[in-house]
């Protein structure tokens, strides 16, 4: 006869080996030993970009992300919940958005970094050389847009359906070749 306060359940082979790997701490470990198809496991670590499936992925602080075009974008639109130069927590505000747009930094970085600037005496060629950047950049754009206006198709649909050919005529070819030429010279040119 039987007390019917025992434990009548008997603990698989598994089931011990399983508590075994708790109490020792690896938990990962198995149990049992199973056959069949396996899929083989890669592991990345932190920033490793690889492709699986037609699609890239990367791990970024411990989690597995999938890269996409936009990333770049994300970058320079997003701001970060914490300023890369200090650590402090960056506040979305008007100054903080428009100084990490420029020099990836809070505003109160930026504000410490150009007061030393000033202490050093560097200051002025340090707003010189933001100026020229900044004056490349739109020359940059000038010729793109100059480029496309020079380019652009002279033949036009009218409503009727009939190709009209509009020319630009010599006038045009120079006033692009003097255009050219004077947004090379202001490249150039310092401020």
């Amino acid at each position: 006869m039987s007390n019917s306060g025992e434990l009548k359940k008997e603990f698989a082979q598994k089931d011990v080996q399983r508590m075994r790997n708790i109490i020792t701490g690896r938990t990962g470990e198995r149990t049992s030993v199973q056959s069949g198809y396996e899929k083989q496991k890669a592991y990345y670590k932190e920033g490793d970009v690889w492709e699986e499936n037609n699609k890239q992925w990367t791990v970024k602080d411990g989690i597995k992300q999938s890269v996409t075009k936009f990333d770049k974008l994300k970058k320079l639109v997003v701001l970060p919940y914490s300023c890369p130069e200090c650590n402090k927590h960056m506040s979305a505000t008007e100054l903080n958005k428009k100084m990490y747009s420029i020099h990836n930094m809070c505003f109160d970085c930026v504000i410490n970094m150009e007061t030393k600037l000033k202490i050093e005496g560097k200051y002025m060629e340090y707003q010189k050389s933001l100026l020229n950047a900044n004056k490349n950049d739109i020359l940059i754009d000038l010729e793109q847009v100059l480029d496309n206006w020079i380019n652009e198709s002279d033949s036009f649909i009218s409503e009727d359906g009939v190709v009209e050919s509009w020319s630009k005529g010599k006038g045009n070819e120079e006033f692009y070749r003097i255009s050219k030429e004077n947004i090379k010279k202001l490249k150039e040119k310092e401020i």
